[in-house]
């Protein structure tokens, strides 16, 4: 990283965003963490400075079944948040990921209304600039009974790598920002005024998850947990696993609060430590309860929130790796948990943590390894044994959505019974294939390869 001696294109950062009409708490926002940038602050979190969090420090969603009524009583006085400001360009999409078919022929945003009126229950969707106008053309479409209320995140510039100076790209004008992350909810919530809405309307807690998690729901017993015992902010935390190991973990700073400590801020000689899971054994699942009172209170008296940075290197096109490299400062929103005293973490079950970032797993969503509960939220098939299936596809052949869509346009193989699909090269499937235990299909030939309708395929294959 090459940082500039100065802060000499901080007013160009500050005039493009006033002509932007940015208000300005967020750009006072950026300007604390563009300095921080420049002067090489990387938001490192050393070893040396944490303690693991023990199991038995923690609850477990599974003995909380007592509090189901008193969340069920609440409901009225909860509110789902959906982050919906991703474009799901991981799949080659250039739209809102909300608006992709996840699974029954439903989109995720179809999923989210349908789940929101079976629970009685208020959706919320923080929007980025980016999915907004989609967003809420598609609700239009869909007429929904109550349609969901709408805010829309802040934007940052994005910053040249080589220079520091603001990024432009005039073919596409919309590419010089980002989205700050998703830690921008704070924020967001207070100059949209969303924050003073919901509670106007009586609404004093929220669950907030990601769009593309369809294991995320509302659930009574947490929200009665969570209301019981007060906290004003609670995380819920999975077991950590090898496939975990780069994700962020829970920890607690010595003598001091929880902390998410996060990929980028590991010190690259401490990653063996940071991929220990038994050590560092809970992961953030990005499932988080606000109380909205709590949250009041505290952004009146700090005024500001300002979460650890994560500075993003990116193209500036992020669908062309040869345009000018940059970075875009971003938050996490579990960041937060350091700084609500009394915080909590719960531990839930991974059947609480579906998300759907590529491909693989958007296959997986949509086998009969998964089914729908009776509230709309995804479930594992009780006749499936082996958990989730382990799905690798060949990102030359499968790594965009529509890239998959052909190879599978007669249908999902069944994989109830599948432990691990690999596909490497061109293969389509045709309808009714079953794939049954470990099965690796590769195709070596210059064609693509046919998986013939009817097949039962229980051993490697290989074209």
């Amino acid at each position: 990283m090459n940082q500039p001696e100065t802060f000499e294109y901080l007013p160009e950062f500050v005039e493009k965003m006033e002509r932007e009409g940015i208000s300005q708490p967020v750009i006072e926002a950026f300007k604390y963490y563009y300095r921080k940038a420049v002067l090489g602050d990387n938001g490192l979190i050393f070893d040396r400075d944490l303690v693991p969090v023990k199991r038995d420090e923690v609850a477990d969603a599974g003995d909380l079944v007592e509090y189901a009524d008193a969340g069920r009583s609440n409901y009225p006085r909860a509110a789902v948040i959906v982050l919906n400001g991703g474009l799901g360009t991981s799949m080659g999409l250039t739209g809102p990921k909300s608006l992709l078919e996840a699974r029954g022929g439903r989109t995720f945003l179809e999923i989210l209304l349908h789940q929101a009126e079976k629970c009685h229950t208020t959706l919320v969707l923080m929007n980025s600039f980016n999915t907004d106008e989609a967003t809420r053309k598609a609700i239009s479409r869909i007429n929904p009974g109550k349609p969901p209320l709408m805010f829309v995140q802040n934007k940052f510039p994005k910053i040249l790598q080589e220079n520091f100076a603001p990024a432009s790209w005039p073919e596409n004008t919309l590419l010089e920002w980002n989205p700050p992350g998703h830690g921008d909810i704070y924020m967001a919530l207070v100059i949209s005024g969303m924050l003073e809405e919901l509670l106007n309307r009586g609404i004093g807690y929220v669950f907030v998850s990601n769009l593309d998690n369809l294991g995320a729901k509302l659930d009574p017993a947490l929200l009665g947990y969570f209301i019981e015992k007060n906290f004003p902010f609670m995380m819920e935390v999975s077991d950590r696993t090898p496939a975990d190991m780069k994700g962020g973990h829970l920890a607690k700073f010595r003598n001091g609060p929880l902390v998410l400590r996060e990929t980028a801020q590991c010190p690259e000689e401490e990653k063996n430590a940071f991929s220990d899971i038994d050590h560092y054994c809970f992961f953030n699942t990005n499932n988080l309860w606000i109380n909205l009172r709590h949250l009041k209170n505290f952004i009146r008296e700090k005024e500001v929130i300002r979460l650890p940075m994560i500075l993003n290197a990116k193209n500036i096109d992020p669908r062309d790796k040869f345009s000018p490299t940059v970075y875009q400062i971003e938050t996490a929103m579990g960041a937060a948990i350091s700084f609500f005293e009394n915080a909590a973490i719960v531990r839930v079950p991974r059947s609480r943590f579906y998300p759907v970032k590529k491909c693989n797993e958007l296959l997986a969503i949509r086998s009969d390894c998964f089914q729908f509960s009776d509230e709309g939220g995804l479930l594992m098939n009780p006749e499936r044994r082996d958990g989730d299936p382990k799905i690798n596809l060949d990102p030359d052949f499968y790594g965009k959505f529509d890239q998959l869509e052909e190879r599978f346009k007669d249908g999902v193989p069944s994989l109830l019974d599948c432990r691990c699909l690999t596909v490497i090269g061109d293969v389509r499937f045709e309808k009714d294939v079953k794939i049954i235990g470990n099965v690796r299909i590769e195709n070596r030939g210059g064609t693509q390869a046919v998986i013939k309708a009817g097949r039962v395929i229980d051993s490697n294959i290989v074209f």
